[in-house]
């Protein structure tokens, strides 16, 4: 196994690039937010981004990175994570001066509330700030810098290759063979007001705690072999983080607009 494993590791590193919540779960947490918004949210939403639902907006970032544009191949790179090193703290790390998710989260906010700038500016920041909830909701979005948050951590997922942080955004999300819809329902469902209260009682800040917090034990991979076990152990954290993310991208934008 450990030749499989070093077989395995050349194309698992060439294909590293840091990348976010699959295509489904952002969009869970995108329908989850959509369902928990305020009318004035909802309005606000609307007239910025039209007949586009939210889920639609929640991947636009990550389909973006193929335009050849600066902005995409190298501005923005930095605004989906926060790499931190083992046993530090965001607030005692120096940052990055590209930027990174919580910077960008508060630009981005700053640029929605403003009502003189362009619709287009607007636009733009709304999917970010959606997509960028997302993101921080994913515990290896605040993963070490020398693996690109798990990204060069080969792993073999049932017999096929993989890697820890394509593990957390997609594979153990889309191994039910669950549709964004059926996700949404599922964990909506079973929130309750007082977990609603709860989790938006919070800032990004304290998200990125979380996700901290979470790491060290994802990181422990062990035989870097997984299968069914490993799909029992950590889908009910799959399941609180795509909840609380929804949930509070909802409380987000409901402060946002409510400020308008």
């Amino acid at each position: 196994m450990r030749r499989l494993i070093g077989m395995l590791a050349g194309v698992l590193l060439g294909t590293a690039a840091a990348h976010a919540y699959g295509p489904t779960g952002h969009r869970v947490i995108a329908e989850l937010a959509s369902n928990h918004l305020s009318a004035e949210a909802a309005a606000g939403v609307k007239e910025i981004l039209g007949d586009e639902f939210m889920a639609e907006a929640a991947n636009w970032p990550d389909e973006m990175r193929s335009d050849p544009d600066d902005y995409w191949r190298k501005t923005s790179q930095t605004y989906h994570y926060v790499n931190l090193p083992d046993g530090a703290t965001y607030e005692g790390t120096e940052k990055n001066p590209a930027g990174d998710a919580l910077t960008a989260l508060e630009a981005f906010t700053k640029t929605l509330k403003d009502k003189s700038a362009p619709k287009e500016d607007r636009a733009l920041a709304l999917r970010f700030i959606i997509h960028i909830v997302g993101d921080l909701h994913q515990p290896l979005h605040a993963g070490r810098a020398e693996d690109r948050g798990g990204n060069r951590i080969e792993v073999v997922w049932f017999e096929q290759m993989s890697n820890l942080h394509k593990v957390w955004d997609e594979d153990l999300i889309d191994y039910k063979g669950l549709s964004f819809s059926e996700w949404t329902r599922f964990l909506d469902a079973k929130i309750k007001p007082e977990q609603v209260a709860e989790w938006q009682n919070s800032q990004p800040l304290d998200w990125l705690h979380e996700d901290i917090a979470l790491r060290g034990d994802i990181y422990n991979v062990g035989n870097a072999i997984l299968s069914y076990d490993y799909v029992y152990k950590w889908t009910p954290l799959i399941k609180s983080q795509l909840s609380k993310g929804g949930i509070r991208l909802a409380g987000y934008l409901n402060q946002v607009f409510a400020a308008e």
